[in-house]
């Protein structure tokens, strides 16, 4: 064997030129030798192809090259190829192409009508593609009317030719689909045309891949999972950002530049796609399914590796996105924030008109023929849609679960049936039942007038709903159905212990609220938040809680929402037991509208027991009394605690002790009786709440608009929540203190856009910034706009807190954190104050002190005046 040395010897003895550098040139050129051009004018002259061997082109000049023979071999075969002009400098960018993801492709990766041009052209197997992004795009998707009306689109029309379009890829439902359905959807303010789109997509689905449908159901509704089941993708902006510039070639200076122009996340997405205007590698169509199961492997890729694992998986969703829409909505679900306005009851709408239309191969139960319905008046048509609408609804809301009404649709469709397959279960949180805000007592009163109610102390704690089973399961809900269970193991442990005799199985509701088991004394909501959230253990709490009950929805396998409150809350009395300053019921004061002094004072007692004020709550169904509120409640839509659409600005207080008569000739007005049953995920006037502060009595602030969000549903036109900063004198900085999205009219959000417009439709700015203004200080989320800030708005709020988000009057309470204010309401614009006229962050720290002061001041008092002998208002 010859020693290194010698090598080099013999090597430097040949009369061989050395081997220069192999790029792209040499690449190509074995292409050549293996007949990969055999065909081409260029290829049939041997000392020309030697020349070009012998001079190096450049990546430009060789990639140029190429798509004209390319161009020519596909010519010469009748098939047309994207046109590559030498003279356009946009046909293939020589400044992207060396980013690229270079590979040799089969021809079962190619488009259909490129697998037919290759296999007359060539025989070879390995061939190198240079394809326009744009070609690569679902023309079949895009062309379906998806926005038509339900009664007039015919799924049967378009499947045959989908289906054929999806067997190339498995036979799956192409997320291209889903994709044209978010872009129409997006498009329109119109409620009508949101949920007529939805319903479209989802007949298709249900007629033409069934099994698509639940994924993309997840995917349209910006989850992967129900809320009780924690599956988080835990991606950062670097992920995307790095997948964004390896797909579509861009560098970091290009990648700011254009979210610097657009903000959103997705819309960089989409120019970025735009501007990839060829690729060396063809994408592999998404499909629903593929796309929802990359999702799951990004939520539950844990551990060593799992940050390589989870950036892989962006990648290739990236790499595969075929057009710029596709690619924005990627982005969009990744980021979890879809923005095409089909939040949980449009989605709800939609499963209930697509089920009562269509139905799956083989599936038996009875739809309706949408040209019988179309032959209906409207109002014949509405009740129609209503019946089916208020099942589904009733269903999601007892059993919250898209993985098992989904299947459940699809076997029986939309009927009574749903309610019991998809009912009451244990373990499985209900959505809670909502209260209507009033403006004072006088207003409740007059509202309940004729009606025997309760009145309980609205404390300040958080809402749990507790599920126990026969074999002593114990589950822990929050009010949104996130699982605390880990949260309070106290709470677990007391469970045996308060089950009264002959109690197996239940669903109780009540209130955790932070107590000092030693004297009962409250604590507030912000002594609560302090506690820890995981891995709890109960030797080391040192934050008491105690369960404060207030309701019962199921007893031992049977669900009691059916039944009046006064019943439910006999049983949850007299079934399970006390514990002092453990487990206990609400402080309660049944009453009648014309007890209006009595109730003024346990008003004022809930107050000065640091409750947030009192709840309200019918005893008994008396179907035959009419409701005389002012108008009918509107469903919830998620904001809890939004005031209704009846709360003047700037209104003053009636007296609570003042007995209001109503006028002699009411307002016309939907009249409906209230039930004292128990209706999840419904907001009622037979629950009402009277909160302290919806007062006039009490502190008002005057605060800066700063920035805004686009709102969801109805509200995806207009800004919502509105970002509200106070003044810091000394810096002379603007401080985020709160999000706003109570106490606003249709009217105000129509007047506000237009006055803060970021130019989307106008296509001129007014009164926004593109990027955050340098004395604006918020370590939040990246609101959509940011203001010029120009106004002063007053606003009126429950309570001031610690926050470790929002940086008004931070270093002034605590080195490392501001306040912010709960419970929020915008109240008028302060016409006569300037922006150097806000309250500043000093103020605010005043007023946060006062509070402070106040609520140890009436706590020892309290103390003081109850003494020993009534250590049971204490406990409450």
């Amino acid at each position: 064997m010859s020693s290194p040395a010698k090598k080099r010897k013999l090597n430097s003895d040949t009369k061989k030129k050395p081997a220069s550098a192999r790029g792209l040139e040499y690449f190509f050129a074995k292409q050549r030798d293996n007949g990969f051009s055999q065909n081409t004018p260029t290829a049939q002259d041997g000392t020309a192809q030697a020349d070009r061997l012998e001079q190096p082109l450049t990546d430009e000049e060789l990639a140029r090259k190429l798509q004209a023979e390319w161009d020519a071999e596909a010519r010469g075969s009748g098939h047309s190829t994207p046109s590559a002009d030498p003279n356009r400098t946009d046909a293939n960018p020589a400044s992207s192409l060396p980013r690229q993801l270079f590979a040799v492709d089969t021809r079962s990766e190619l488009p259909s009508s490129e697998v037919s041009a290759q296999s007359t052209a060539t025989k070879s197997k390995n061939t190198l593609t240079l394809s326009s992004d744009a070609a690569t795009e679902d023309q079949m998707s895009a062309s379906i009317p998806l926005d038509e009306s339900p009664l007039t689109f015919t799924p049967a029309k378009y499947i045959p030719q989908l289906q054929a379009c999806w067997a190339a890829d498995g036979g799956d439902a192409s997320y291209a689909l889903l994709t044209q359905c978010f872009v129409l959807v997006n498009s329109t303010p119109s409620r009508i045309k949101i949920v007529d789109t939805l319903v479209n997509c989802i007949r298709l689905l249900v007629e033409g891949d069934p099994s698509s449908l639940l994924p993309a159901v997840w995917l349209a509704t910006n989850a992967i999972s129900p809320p009780y089941i924690s599956m988080e993708l835990g991606l950062g902006g670097s992920a995307i950002s790095k997948a964004l510039k390896q797909a579509c070639g861009l560098d970091n200076r290009a990648l700011k530049a254009l979210y610097d122009r657009v903000g959103d996340p997705g819309d960089v997405a989409f120019e970025a796609k735009k501007k990839q205007s060829f690729t060396l590698r063809k994408p592999k169509p998404l499909t629903i399914k593929g796309v929802f199961q990359s999702l799951v492997k990004i939520a539950k890729a844990q551990g060593q590796g799992s940050g390589d694992v989870k950036q892989r998986i962006v990648d290739r969703l990236l790499q595969d996105a075929r057009g710029g829409e596709e690619s924005r909505y990627i982005v969009r679900t990744l980021c979890q924030h879809l923005r095409i306005g089909a939040v949980k009851t449009t989605m709800l709408i939609a499963l209930s008109r697509a089920f009562l239309l269509s139905k799956p191969p083989g599936a038996e139960f009875p739809t309706r023929d949408p040209q019988d319905l179309a032959k209906l008046k409207k109002e014949e048509l509405a009740g129609v849609w209503a019946k089916a609408e208020e099942l589904v609804k009733a269903s999601y809301a007892r059993h919250p679960d898209y993985n098992d009404l989904i299947p459940v649709l699809l076997g029986i469709g939309v009927s009574e049936e749903l309610l019991v397959r998809c009912g009451l279960t244990l373990h499985i949180p209900l959505r809670p039942m909502l209260g209507s805000i009033t403006r004072d007592l006088s207003d409740m009163l007059t509202k309940l007038q004729g009606r025997d109610f309760a009145c309980e102390f609205k404390y300040d704690g958080q809402r749990a709903q507790v599920h126990c089973d026969s074999k002593g399961k114990v589950s822990i809900f929050s009010r949104h159905l996130e699982l605390m269970t880990d949260k309070y193991p106290d709470l677990v442990a007391l469970v045996p212990k308060i089950r009264g005799e002959g109690v197996e199985s239940f669903i109780m509701e009540g209130e955790v609220v932070a107590v000092d088991h030693a004297t009962g004394k409250l604590k507030s909501f912000q002594t609560l938040t302090n506690r820890a959230r995981k891995d709890v253990v109960i030797g080391s709490i040192t934050i008491d809680v105690c369960l404060f009950a207030f309701d019962l929805m199921y007893l031992n396998g049977q669900s009691l929402l059916d039944q009046p409150f006064r019943r439910r809350r006999d049983l949850l009395r007299s079934l399970f037991v006390e514990i002092p300053h453990h487990f206990t019921w609400v402080k309660s004061l049944d009453a009648t509208s014309q007890d209006s002094e009595p109730v003024l004072e346990f008003f004022k007692s809930a107050i000065d027991s640091k409750c947030e004020g009192i709840m309200v709550k019918t005893l008994d169904n008396l179907p035959d009394l009419e409701y005389r509120g002012d108008e009918p409640q509107q469903e919830d839509d998620g904001s809890s605690n939004k005031p209704p659409a009846r709360i003047k600005k700037n209104c003053k207080a009636t007296q609570p002790h003042s007995t209001a008569t109503p006028p002699i000739n009411p307002p016309r007005s939907r009249r409906k009786p209230l039930l004292a049953t128990y209706e999840p995920d419904k907001r009622l006037d037979s629950w009402l709440k009277v909160k302290k502060d919806y007062s006039s009595s009490f502190d008002t602030l005057d605060l800066i608009p700063v920035a805004g969000w686009h709102g969801q549903g109805r509200k995806a036109k207009w800004w919502s929540p509105i970002l509200l900063a106070v003044r810091n004198d000394e810096t002379g900085c603007l401080e985020a203190v709160c999000k706003c999205m109570s106490g606003f009219t249709d009217a105000f959000y129509k007047a506000n856009k237009e006055f803060y417009d970021n130019g989307d439709e106008s296509g001129e700015r007014r009164n926004t910034h593109a990027q955050k203004p340098g004395f604006i200080e918020y370590s939040g989320g990246v609101p959509d706009v940011w203001f010029e800030p120009c106004e002063v708005w007053e606003v009126a709020f429950a309570d001031i807190t610690v926050s470790p988000t929002y940086t008004a009057a931070i270093g002034l309470v605590k080195e490392d954190k501001g306040l912010s204010l709960r419970f929020p309401r915008f109240l008028k614009k302060r016409e006569d104050k300037g922006v150097e006229e806000a309250s500043t962050s000093e103020f605010l720290a005043g007023l946060f002190r006062k509070q402070e002061a106040k609520a140890s001041a009436a706590g020892e008092s309290r103390v003081e005046r109850q003494g020993d002998g009534e250590e049971e208002c204490m406990e409450d």
